[in-house]
């Protein structure tokens, strides 16, 4: 229950004219100095005046509710609707409903909204501003609430130009003259209390510009959800706190999944076409409880990335064009549902990470741009507020409000639905004024450079106060330049992100991959030269959406040669991505060879799973899997040098590469050789650190995986041959198309 401000009865005398014509045109900004009871004087006598504007009212009469529940008619004074009624000294704690009747005899009652107080605070106020205010979701939008006793919701929006702002629904035959809000000046916030309303009702802002009367019919940015496309109603919701176990989850398994020598394997998923149902409908959110969690679960991935499920209305953007910002998509169900997926994930011991979008935003007409009439979220300038690329809009970062706005986004999400962290979408856009824009098309910061300073600071505040508040989440940065100190902590001038994701391995990876094996040996340095700067930020190795979309391929097709080959390449691609340092990611439908495009509208290719190559490729994934959580050599020591050592890495004539991955246990390592050409090797001497036994523990080319099942009997001793630098050597066979993983046994 809560409490309202500002209670005390308001003195005035009948308003004029023309502030009641003013209301019942939609002009007014005041209507809590019309509307509502007011403390005034009629021939000499203090009595109360009760005012209401219910247009299409024939009758209005004032119903007493906590003391004797005596009616007394109200007088219509506007022909507009507007009532108006003196009920004598009855003192500040008078309570009334109105009764209503219209002109087609139907009878209502209804409490008057404009009886209310304010709800909103001054230090409110004051932290919303100052673009401090980090709970601003618990402040902002609708909020099912009691107040006074009465059940209703309160409504609060940022419209610093408008004129007048109203709460709009079916409640009201979507008039904005009749719930106009009060304003909080100077704060350009608006609230109103609304009784009756409630959970699931519809509702939106209208908007009354300032500048020319225009108005505007928005949806909440604060809403907590929305109506389903192409509909584009806000909906009241409040967001249950109660359905939660996943207390040991936020407890312990967070920061066990999440650490930096944790083994992270993201499955990175767009859930409208993970899989579909019958029909080509999509999956709700319980479905993928019972058919996505256990899949990823089987497969042995640690994580479930989920690309953008902030609400948008745009199907073919992925997610990644939001305005919802603070509603899960209703396409795959309720908020409700969306809390249980989660809390599933956690108890299957999967981190959850969202994919999120404060790079950009769409310009549909019914949500951030111009939201109140002005370029209020977004720059007024084009060189700044505009990506030409993808013909969206970019938040003004140097507003302490678009700030506050973000970072409260972040926060409720790993508040309210207990996410795990962030991959944090086109950072590079953010961090550059000139990104993808022509000489002339960009403005400098205050020093003359091209960096943007509000995103720099912006994204530092982001990144202290996810970890701040909720220690051992994951913040990921999708940053493809040269930027320094990216995963760098904000207190030595990094950006504070706890990964980056390495764009620079994924295009030389993918470039190496696509040519044919007898040109790949000049090509050697694109596989070894990520090395030389591998250790120069806390990388993740991604596999992603972006690789096989737009004409890219799929990572399949990428591949060369006959399908032999092809599968046969792309199972060392992905021991190659595995047996790397960094954390890693990949794409649904990867793990088993998707031969198309991804294609957002239908469901991945599960029939290919009846053919025999595909279902040793999702073996193999599975397999490496399972390896790579079980060895810690593998994930323990990812962003420092000794956690890795080249044996040889000179070999580019035969387009052989090897090394070793140590744990914190330097005497706990493995040995890695790829064979990147079709021709195997055989009586291949490699150079190892110790003598003794080394057991053949991952083979990409066995018969298991669709291979040709070359291999070494299941290990091997070594020979004291020195090689490569070592006093000993193993002398191998090295299938076509092959990653050995080998171990030494004690």
């Amino acid at each position: 229950m809560a409490n309202s401000e500002d209670t005390a009865l308001k003195t005035a005398a009948t308003p004029p004219i023309d502030g009641i014509d003013a209301l019942v045109e939609g002009r007014c900004s005041d209507p809590f100095a019309l509307l509502g009871p007011h403390a005034t004087t009629v021939d000499g006598a203090d009595v109360l005046s009760v005012r209401a504007f219910i247009p299409h009212a024939s009758e209005v009469a004032l119903v007493e509710t906590h003391r004797n529940g005596s009616t007394t008619a109200m007088n219509r004074i506007h022909d507009g609707g507007f009532f108006e009624s003196q009920v004598g000294p009855v003192g500040n704690d008078f309570r009334y409903r109105f009764s209503v009747k219209d002109h087609a005899g139907h009878s209502w009652e209804a409490e008057d909204p404009y009886r209310f107080g304010r709800v909103l605070t001054d230090y409110d106020l004051h932290l919303l501003a100052e673009g401090s205010h980090y709970r601003n979701y618990d402040k902002l939008g609708a909020h099912p609430m009691e107040l006074d006793g009465v059940a209703g919701v309160h409504f609060a929006v940022w419209a610093p130009n408008a004129e007048r702002v109203s709460v709009v629904g079916e409640f009201n035959s979507w008039d904005g003259r009749r719930h106009p809000m009060r304003q909080l000046a100077p704060s350009g916030l608006w609230e109103v209390f609304l009784p009756d309303l409630a959970i699931g009702d519809l509702y939106k802002f209208e908007i009354r510009s300032r500048h020319g009367g225009e108005i505007h019919l928005r949806s909440d940015p604060y809403g907590f959800s929305a109506e389903r496309r192409p509909k584009t109603a806000s909906v009241v919701f409040d967001i249950p706190t109660n359905s939660w176990s996943d207390q040991s989850w936020i407890a312990e398994g967070r920061a066990r999944r999440n650490a930096f020598d944790a083994p992270i394997s993201i499955y990175e998923v767009h859930l409208g076409s993970w899989r579909r149902g019958d029909r080509n409908r999509y999956l709700s959110y319980d479905d993928l409880i019972v058919e996505l969690i256990p899949y990823v679960k089987d497969m042995g991935f640690t994580h479930i990335e989920l690309l953008p499920i902030l609400e948008h209305p745009f199907d073919g953007s992925w997610g990644y064009q939001a305005l919802g910002y603070f509603a899960p998509t209703s396409r795959f169900g309720s908020p409700e549902s969306f809390i249980r997926f989660i809390n599933a994930c956690h108890e299957a011991d999967l981190g959850v990470i969202l994919d999120w979008v404060p790079a950009h935003f769409p310009r549909d007409s019914h949500g951030l741009r111009q939201f109140d009439g002005t370029h209020l979220y977004e720059h007024a300038d084009p060189r700044q507020g505009e990506h030409r690329d993808w013909g969206t809009l970019i938040f003004n970062y140097g507003r302490d409000e678009v700030r506050n706005f973000l970072i409260g986004n972040a926060l409720f999400w790993l508040d309210k639905y207990h996410l795990d962290g962030f991959r944090v979408d086109a950072v590079a856009s953010m961090l550059y004024l000139d990104y993808s824009r022509e000489e002339n098309d960009w403005i400098p910061n205050r020093f003359g450079g091209r960096e943007n300073l509000e995103a720099i600071e912006f994204l530092k505040k982001f990144n202290e106060l996810c970890h701040q508040e909720h220690p051992g989440v994951l913040t990921i940065a999708e940053e493809s330049t040269a930027w320094p100190g990216v995963t760098r902590p904000t207190f030595a001038d990094g950006l504070g992100f706890s990964f980056k994701w390495n764009m620079g391995w994924m295009n030389d990876t993918l470039d190496y991959f696509s040519r044919d094996p007898v040109h790949r040996k000049h090509h050697h340095q694109s596989l070894t030269f990520g090395m030389l700067y591998s250790f120069t930020e806390n990388f993740l190795l991604p596999l992603s959406h972006d690789e096989v979309v737009h004409g890219k391929k799929s990572l399949l097709d990428k591949m060369p040669g006959d399908d032999w080959q092809k599968f046969a390449n792309l199972r060392v691609l992905y021991g190659l991505q595995f047996m790397m340092p960094g954390k890693k990611l990949l794409f649904m439908g990867s793990e088993f060879g998707q031969r198309g495009e991804w294609n957002c509208e239908n469901s991945l290719d599960w029939h290919l799973l009846d053919t025999d190559s595909h279902r040793g490729i999702q073996r193999f994934v599975k397999d490496l899997s399972a390896l790579y959580k079980s060895e810690k050599s593998l994930h323990e020591v990812d962003f420092r040098w000794n956690g890795f050592d080249w044996l040889d890495v000179q070999d580019w004539e035969k387009s052989i590469l090897s090394w070793v991955r140590r744990a914190n246990d330097p005497e706990d390592e493995v040995i890695v050789i790829l064979n990147l050409t079709p021709e195997p090797r055989q009586h291949y001497r490699l150079g190892v650190p110790r003598p003794g036994y080394y057991r053949e523990i991952l083979n990409s080319d066995s018969e298991h995986y669709g291979g040709s099942n070359l291999g070494n009997g299941g290990g091997l001793e070594t020979l004291a041959v020195p090689t490569h630098a070592h006093g000993q050597c193993l002398e191998l066979m090295l299938p076509p198309l092959s990653c050995l993983v080998l171990k030494r046994m004690e």
